[in-house]
């Protein structure tokens, strides 16, 4: 079992590699459709991502494994970290410009609230999951959602997930997660917002 532990005062080094992990990993994200193809959009992806990253790691909101090789950030509503995420905002205008925030927040705008019906109450935001390429389909996707789920269980509060693939939906449908929204933006990409709630024994399948 992977052991996952807030990522806290790492070197200028190991940021970067943490950096360039997760923004390799969300080129082809459906959240990044009004961009163009992947080709196309990449290098802004890659800003982008760069930029939500430091927004994470500067709120104390990310979580990993001890080689750095899977990550996951979370954020308790109760205790949102409102600079990082004013300061992510003035350097994606900056670096990215305004038509290509204008596009992104058009389809943001569309599945805007699709969580609302837990997101009223306080509750745990799963900002991303992401684990390196080599290392995946060795169990470590399984571990940052049940690092996730446990975290919720000692709040006593819901888990949310909202993703724009359907594999990742699949998969924390997988994990124990309930879907109960999906809403379709008019660019054809879908969200797909998922619960959890408490762990019940014996839903999990063996994964």
């Amino acid at each position: 079992m992977a052991m996952i532990n807030r990522i806290d005062k790492l070197s200028a080094e190991e940021l970067e590699r943490v950096r360039q992990i997760v923004s390799e990993a969300f080129v082809s994200n459906e959240l990044f459709h009004n961009w163009g193809t992947p080709k196309e959009r990449r290098e802004d992806v890659l800003k982008y991502m760069r930029i939500y990253v430091d927004f994470v790691y500067e709120a104390k909101e990310l979580y990993g494994n001890e080689d750095l090789t899977a990550f996951i950030g979370l954020e308790d509503s109760a205790d949102a970290r409102i600079w990082p995420r004013l300061k992510m905002i003035f350097r994606l205008f900056r670096q990215l410009g305004y038509s290509r925030i204008r596009s992104f927040m058009a389809y943001a705008k569309q599945i805007e609230g699709s969580n609302r019906e837990y997101a009223s109450e306080r509750h745990l935001d799963v900002l991303m999951v992401c684990v390196r390429k080599d290392r995946q389909g060795q169990g470590l996707a399984k571990e940052l959602v049940r690092f996730a789920e446990d975290m919720a269980d000692e709040k006593g509060i819901a888990l949310l997930f909202d993703t724009d693939m359907k594999d990742y939906a699949d998969l924390y449908e997988h994990l124990g997660c309930t879907l109960y929204n999906t809403v379709t933006a008019d660019n054809g990409v879908t969200r797909y917002s998922l619960v959890y709630e408490g762990r019940n024994e014996g839903m999990e399948k063996e994964i």
